[in-house]
């Protein structure tokens, strides 16, 4: 695809500094907040709605629907971004946000909880799409932009430690009271009015020729999308599993201060590796991806082979740390080279490949689990794919560099 600079883009743009970086990254906390706020209040859903026909899956589905939402209405939402523009879906979705997020709260039929969590998807989809295109947007020097999408892992990583705290004091008082947080969506989205703007792109961006139509750039993006998906799913992987892997060495359900400590460190361990990636985001991504995915690798590799808790911790923070650098590190290399016309859809579809990766990890762990026959197994063997993923990745991104350097 051809691209120029437009005269919208030579004229003099405003330069977002600390307050903008600030608010898109409250914003990319919304899925994060939807997605493990309340789980710890689940048993207490379970026993409530026992009554209710199916209650034993669709109870679990509070938490899994937004992500399976956001995999599908992501796409539309980087249309919306491209055709309509920014700024405004982002402040709409952010208070429509929390009307959907909060309905749970009075709310006291199942179908009808599980109904707003799909409206919580919806607008979740938008919010993360909207918030990453605007990153790229707003810090165009590969240094800024680098540092706040690492940032942006690290934020979401911490808030998920956070948010699941603040759902377990919270949810003392029963189960309607977290959902009262999904509220917090007004007081980011009002500085966001007066704080953000519609961007028109920068003398240094690349935009699509004049009078071209602006399509999806499927022939550059679609294996970086598939990589993706298999990025978001090892990504996940140890997230959801951890609490099983401590309890299988024969720590007891029960003992939460265990199990809460090594999510804790692995949580610790991927705000490292996305602070990590501020600084080692200007090497190739050819080294870049290899190494994240290595990383994984080596840590679930530890997971099968070394037995007991001490292998759990251990491999859980040499993963977690790769997890935490891959996740800027796909980004990056999907998002960023577009240009500014198609950025939206471009990232529509990488968070939606990110998220349906998120949303197979509980159901391709229990195959795996099961064919196994134990779970560390299956955490191994996750480490073997991503291992094979690093290196086919970084081979083929080194045979694309030397053969564009000879041409």
């Amino acid at each position: 695809m051809s691209s120029t600079t437009t005269p919208e883009a030579s004229s003099t743009t405003r330069r977002a500094g600390a307050l903008q970086g600030i608010l898109l990254l409250a914003g990319s906390c919304m899925p994060v907040l939807g997605s493990v706020l309340i789980t710890p209040v689940l048993p207490q859903l379970s026993e409530h709605f026992a009554g209710v026909p199916g209650a034993e899956v669709l109870v679990p589905m509070i938490v899994a629907i937004p992500a399976l939402v956001i995999a599908i209405f992501a796409p539309f939402a980087g249309q919306i971004v491209d055709r309509l523009g920014r700024k405004t879906l982002l402040i709409i979705t952010m208070f429509a946000y929390a009307l959907a997020g909060t309905a749970p709260a009075w709310l006291e039929d199942l179908n009808a909880i599980l109904f707003s969590r799909v409206l919580v998807g919806v607008c979740e989809a938008a919010i993360m799409t909207v918030c990453t295109t605007l990153i790229v947007d707003y810090f165009h020097e590969p240094k800024r932009r680098n540092k706040y999408l690492g940032l942006q892992t690290v934020t979401t990583t911490l808030a998920a430690t956070v948010f699941i705290a603040l759902g377990g004091a919270l949810g003392v008082s029963g189960w309607h009271t977290p959902f009262w947080v999904y509220a917090i969506s007004i007081a980011i989205a009002v500085p966001m009015i007066f704080a953000l703007w519609e961007p028109k792109g920068d003398p240094t961006d690349t935009h699509v020729a004049q009078g071209v139509k602006v399509r999806t750039p499927w022939r550059r993006i679609w294996v970086r999308l598939l990589v993706s998906v298999f990025g978001g799913f090892s990504f996940y992987v140890l997230i959801i599993e951890a609490s099983y892997l401590v309890v299988g060495t024969g720590v007891a359900a029960t003992d939460t201060g265990i199990i809460g400590a090594v999510a804790a460190v692995a949580s610790l361990a991927t705000a490292i590796g996305g602070i990590s990636f501020t600084r080692m985001g200007k090497l190739p991504h050819s080294v870049l991806l290899p190494l994240a995915f290595g990383l994984q690798a080596v840590g679930m590799l530890v997971i099968w082979f070394v037995p007991g808790l001490v292998g759990i911790i251990v491999g859980a923070i040499i993963a977690s740390y790769g997890s935490g650098l891959l996740l800027p590190s796909l980004l990056t290399w999907v998002v960023a080279p577009t240009a500014f016309e198609e950025r939206g859809r471009v990232t529509g579809w990488w968070t939606a490949a990110f998220y349906l990766g998120q949303f197979l990890t509980p159901i391709l762990m229990g195959i795996l689990g099961g064919v196994t026959g134990a779970l560390a197994i299956g955490v191994g063997v996750v480490g073997v794919a991503a291992a094979i993923v690093g290196l086919a990745v970084g081979a083929a991104l080194r045979a694309r560099s030397r053969a564009s350097v000879e041409a």
